[in-house]
């Protein structure tokens, strides 16, 4: 069976691939009978798909109940644009679970080995003069359930490092541009700068869940990761003996701050050069990469090709 990308949908496909389910909605009437709501995703992106059943009730809620968030279905049905967005609709008895299926299809992982990345990763923090940073990173390292946690994790569900060890390349990348500015600067404190490069988006690992998709936990979505950081960070300094409290804050004012403005989510905006340092990093990294992959998936060869307008405003592709 040949796939058909979300990405690639157009008016009037006929639709016969796999997906995996995000979300699904109740079952619900219509005029000529009952239908339910699922999101469906693969690597490339997301569409909402409708089952369209007839008047048979208990028959269109025996079909949604049987699927679950995270199975991978084969769906055969067609395309249609509806208020601006395309969709999928669903043929009667248009849905089978599919057991055997290639995970890459639903979710992307970085291209770099995640164990070579995690050796990078260790190596970054093995000499430091600071003996509670030391620690700090000691009660991280030493964990092998919450270090398998880190090294598969996303830092995003869209826009950045959105695949299987995203969030360690994302933290590899800010820690290498961080060794380059403690090269310029050498006022700042190094060992501070590469555990906040580490503990900025700790909280990614409990706000978002990998199964065939990245998608919000309960947390992640009631809470964010911004707060599960700061609790994560705190359940740690808790089994440290005598933490120097003006650094457990400078700690937990990292991850607080690194959105850099109120508006865009920071509790409080950065107020000491670490965390400015860490806030831009964060940025520049993310944005670089998004721009990356909006260059490398353009597919033009017009030299004058812009993406229109996007969250970066326009941008120029070549």
């Amino acid at each position: 069976m040949e796939r058909k990308d979300v990405d690639g949908l157009e008016e009037g496909d006929k639709i016969r691939s796999t997906y995996s389910v995000k979300y699904k909605k109740p079952v619900r009437s219509y005029k000529k009978g009952y239908m339910f709501t699922l999101g469906l995703a693969d690597k490339s992106g997301e569409v909402e798909a409708k089952y369209w059943g007839g008047r048979d009730e208990e028959k269109v809620k025996k079909i949604q109940e049987k699927v679950k968030p995270g199975d991978v279905l084969e769906v055969k049905g067609n395309a249609s644009e509806f208020q601006g967005n395309m969709q999928i609709n669903i043929e009667d008895n248009g849905l089978r679970k599919v057991e055997n299926y290639d995970i890459e299809d639903f979710i992307d992982k970085s291209d770099r080995d995640i164990e070579e990345m995690f050796s990078e990763f260790k190596s970054k923090f093995q000499d430091m003069d600071n003996p509670k940073l030391h620690d700090l990173m000691d009660s991280f390292l030493s964990d092998e359930e919450f270090m398998e946690k880190f090294k598969k994790a996303p830092a995003a569900m869209f826009y950045h490092h959105n695949y299987i060890g995203g969030l360690m390349e994302h933290v590899l990348h800010m820690v290498g541009l961080a060794e380059k500015m403690t090269e310029q600067h050498q006022n700042l404190d190094t060992d501070l700068l590469m555990v906040g490069c580490f503990l900025h988006d700790i909280g990614k690992i409990k706000e978002f869940e990998v199964t065939t998709n990245i998608k919000q936990s309960r947390a992640g979505l009631l809470t964010g990761h911004i707060t599960l950081g700061q609790e994560m960070l705190l359940d740690r300094i808790k089994n440290i003996k005598n933490f120097p409290d003006n650094l457990k804050n400078k700690l937990l004012h990292i991850i607080i701050s690194h959105h850099g403005k109120n508006e865009y989510g920071a509790v409080k905006e950065p107020m000491f050069p670490e965390a400015l340092v860490i806030h831009y990093l964060d940025q520049l990294d993310s944005q670089a990469v998004q721009l990356i992959d909006l260059k490398e998936n353009a597919n033009t060869e017009d030299f004058h090709k812009w993406t229109g307008k996007n969250r970066f405003g326009q941008i120029y592709l070549e």
